[in-house]
C-alpha cells in the first residue's frame, strides 16, 4: 500500500467515524429534532451548518474545474450562487421564518389555502431536489473510484451508508452537528493546497492575491503576472483567451446568473435551516454567519481553478509549442496521470502514433491548421473531465501524500453533507407535507416519524439509482436543479410574500407552467447535456444554433420563473381574490412586529 492509500484510507476513514459518531450522539427521538433540529442551534453553529449545507459536490469539486476551463465566463457560478444567498437571506428567509412554517410546501400549501397547490409544491421539490443530489452522488463516486482505488459503483454504496446512518438517525439534529464537522474538513481541504499552490506558482501564501500576483518560475519572478502567463499557454495551444472567455453569448451568461440567484434562494434545503435556531433574530445573525463561512471557499475557488488548469497544461506541455520535445512523452505520463486514466476521466489517444501527447483545441480552425503542419492529426487528450481538476491538482503540483487525503475527505464531506440537506427535505415533503398534511392528518408524531425515516431511505436509495446512471457532470446538472427550483418555487414564495391579491389558482397555474417550460426546453436539447458517462459540453461558439435568443439549457430557469409570474399574476387578476383573513396574514409577515407603534398607526 503506497503512502497517499494509507493517509487516504486514515483521513477518510477518521472522518467518517466521527460523522457516525455524531449521529449516534444526536440522534432525533421527536418530530421537531428531526425536521428542525428541535429550534435550540446558536446562530454561528447554524452558520456553519448551512455553509456546508449550501456548499455541495458542484461547489467544491465541479466549481473549479468549471472555472478553470471556462475561465472568466465560469464567474456566473460564482456570481450566481452567493448573490442567491443574499437574495435567500434578505428575501425570504425572514418572512418564512416568521410565518411560522418550516417546509416549503407548508408554507405555500397554508399561504394558498389549497392542498392542491402543497402538492404541486411537492411535487417541483422533488424534481429539483432529487435533481441536485444526483451532482452529489456522482462526487461521492469520483472520490471514491481514484483514491480509494474502489471502483465508482462501491464508492457511491459506501456514500449512500454513511448518509443513511446519520441522516435517518439523526434527522436534521443529527444533519447539523455533522455538517459543522464537515464544514472544518472541507474548508481546510479547499485551502490548505491553495496556499501551498499559491506558493510555489506566485510565492504568496494567499491564493486570493496570488491569483493578480506576478508569476514565480523556479523560484525566481519572472515580470509576469499568474494571469498574463496562463493566457500566454492556453492561447499558444488555441485554446480562448482565459480572461475574456464568456459562456455563449452575453445574455446568457446574465441570464444564467439570475437564473443560479433565483434557483439559489428557491431551494427548500437551504431555506429550512433558518428553522434550527430559537428566534427570528438569530435566523438572520446566522445568515450573516454562513455568508463569511462561504465566501472563505468562493473567494479561493477562482485561484485555484486558474492555478489548476496553468498546472495541467504546463505539465503537457513541456516545451516550446510545435516542437518535438515540447509534448511530454506518454511514455514519461506522471503517476497522478496513469491513476485517473484507471477512472476513465482522463483519456489519451495517440492520433498521430508520435508517443507524445498533444494537447491543443483541434475545435480552432486557425491553429489546427497550424498544427497539421507540425504532424499533429488532433487532440490526443480525448477526455479531461472537468470533475477531477480540484481533486487532482494536489498531485499535479506535487504536494505531499497527506495534502492529497485531505482534499478527498473535503470532496467527500462537501457531497455528503449538501446530500443529507436535500435527502431530508425530500423525507419532510414526503411524510410532513403528503402523508401528515394531506393523506392522514391525524397520524400520531411516533408514525410520523417513522415515516420520515421511510422516506429518507426511499430517497436515498433513488438518489443512489440515479447516481449510478449521472446525466452528466456534477455542476452541469445541479444547474438543471436550480432552474428547476427558480422556474417553479421561487416565484410561489415571492409572490406568497409580497403579493397578497395572489391567489391559490394563479400560485398552481403559475408553478406549472413555470416548471413545465422548463423541463420541455432541457430535455428538449438533452442531447448536448445529457450525455452518459462524458463530460458536461460547455457552450462554446456555433453550439446551440437553435437555443431560443441563445440561452442555454442550463441557464433557462430564469426564462421559466418569468413564465411562472406572469401566469400566476394574469390567472390570479382573473378570479376570485385570495380571502381577507389571508390578506391580512401576508401584510403581518411582511410588517416588523411594533411597526407605527411610536406614531401611533
Amino acid at each position: 500500500m503506497t503512502a497517499l492509500e494509507i493517509w487516504t484510507y486514515g483521513v477518510v476513514g477518521a472522518t467518517f467515524a466521527l460523522y457516525i459518531g455524531i449521529a449516534i450522539w444526536a440522534r432525533a427521538g421527536t418530530t421537531g429534532e428531526f425536521y428542525v433540529a428541535g429550534g435550540g442551534i446558536h446562530p454561528v453553529a447554524n452558520g456553519m451548518a448551512t455553509a456546508a449545507d449550501w456548499m455541495s459536490a458542484a461547489s467544491f469539486i465541479s466549481m473549479a474545474g468549471l472555472i478553470a476551463f471556462n475561465g472568466y465566463g465560469a464567474s456566473v457560478f460564482l456570481m450566481g450562487w452567493t448573490g442567491g444567498y443574499v437574495l435567500l437571506a434578505l428575501l425570504l428567509a425572514p418572512y418564512l421564518r416568521k410565518f411560522g412554517k418550516f417546509t416549503v410546501p407548508e408554507f405555500i400549501g397554508d399561504r394558498y389555502y389549497s392542498q392542491s397547490a402543497r402538492i404541486v409544491a411537492v411535487v417541483c421539490l422533488i424534481l429539483a431536489s432529487i435533481t441536485y443530489v444526483i451532482g452529489q452522488m456522482k462526487g461521492i463516486g469520483v472520490a471514491f473510484s481514484r483514491f480509494l482505488e474502489v471502483p465508482y459503483e462501491v464508492g457511491l454504496y459506501i456514500g449512500m451508508g454513511i448518509v443513511a446512518i446519520y441522516a435517518i438517525l439523526g434527522g436534521m439534529k443529527g444533519i447539523t452537528y455533522t455538517q459543522i464537522a464537515q464544514y472544518v474538513v472541507l474548508i481546510c481541504a479547499y485551502t490548505v493546497p491553495a496556499i501551498f499552490i499559491s506558493l510555489n506558482l506566485t510565492g504568496n501564501p494567499i491564493p486570493q492575491l496570488g491569483l493578480g500576483g506576478g508569476y514565480v518560475e523556479g523560484g525566481a519572478a519572472t515580470g509576469m503576472s499568474l494571469l498574463d502567463k496562463l493566457d500566454q499557454v492556453v492561447t499558444e495551444l488555441g485554446f480562448k483567451e482565459y480572461t475574456t472567455q464568456v459562456m455563449g453569448s452575453s445574455l446568457n451568461m446574465f441570464v444564467y446568473t439570475l437564473s443560479l440567484m433565483i434557483g439559489t434562494a428557491g431551494l427548500p434545503h437551504v431555506i429550512i435551516r433558518f428553522f434550527t435556531v430559537p428566534k427570528v433574530r438569530d435566523a438572520r445573525f446566522s445568515a450573516g454567519w454562513a455568508l463569511v463561512f462561504i465566501a472563505l471557499l468562493y473567494t479561493t475557488a477562482p485561484a485555484v481553478g486558474a492555478m489548476a488548469r496553468l498546472n495541467l497544461m504546463e505539465t503537457i506541455q513541456i516545451g516550446p509549442v510545435g516542437t518535438e520535445e515540447g509534448n511530454l512523452a506518454y511514455d514519461e505520463r506522471p503517476n497522478w496521470f496513469k491513476k485517473w486514466e484507471e477512472t476513465g476521466l482522463l483519456k489519451f489517444e495517440d492520433k498521430n502514433g508520435d508517443g507524445r501527447i498533444q494537447y491543443y483545441n483541434d475545435a480552432n480552425p486557425e491553429f489546427a491548421a497550424k498544427a497539421e503542419s507540425f504532424g499533429w492529426q488532433g487532440n490526443e487528450m480525448v477526455k479531461v473531465d472537468r470533475d477531477i481538476m480540484v481533486l487532482a491538482n494536489p498531485e499535479i503540483a506535487g504536494l505531499p501524500a497527506w495534502v492529497v487525503a485531505l482534499v478527498v475527505a473535503g470532496g467527500l464531506a462537501a457531497a455528503l453533507s449538501t446530500a443529507a440537506g436535500l435527502l431530508l427535505a425530500i423525507s419532510s415533503a414526503i411524510s410532513h407535507d403528503l402523508l401528515k398534511g394531506v393523506i392522514m392528518p391525524k397520524i400520531s408524531e411516533k408514525n410520523e416519524l417513522m415515516a420520515g425515516r421511510l422516506a429518507m431511505l426511499l430517497a436515498i436509495l433513488a438518489a443512489g439509482y440515479l447516481g449510478m446512471n449521472p446525466p452528466g457532470f456534477a455542476a452541469g446538472t445541479v444547474a438543471i436543479a436550480f432552474g428547476l427550483a427558480a422556474s417553479s418555487i421561487f416565484p410561489a414564495l415571492m409572490l406568497g410574500i409580497f403579493a397578497k391579491k395572489v391567489n391559490n389558482t394563479g400560485a398552481i397555474a403559475g408553478m406549472v407552467a413555470g416548471i413545465t417550460v422548463t423541463l420541455l426546453y432541457v430535455f428538449q436539447h438533452k442531447g448536448i447535456f445529457f450525455v452518459k458517462g462524458t463530460e458536461f459540453l460547455m457552450p462554446e461558439l456555433g453550439m446551440g444554433a437553435n437555443w431560443f435568443l441563445g440561452i442555454s439549457p442550463n441557464a433557462f430557469g430564469a426564462v421559466g420563473a418569468l413564465v411562472n409570474f406572469v401566469v400566476a399574476i394574469l390567472v390570479a387578476k382573473v378570479t376570485a381574490p385570495p380571502p381577507e383573513h389571508i390578506q391580512h396574514l401576508v401584510e403581518d409577515v411582511r410588517v416588523p412586529r411594533g411597526a407605527g407603534a411610536a406614531t401611533g398607526h
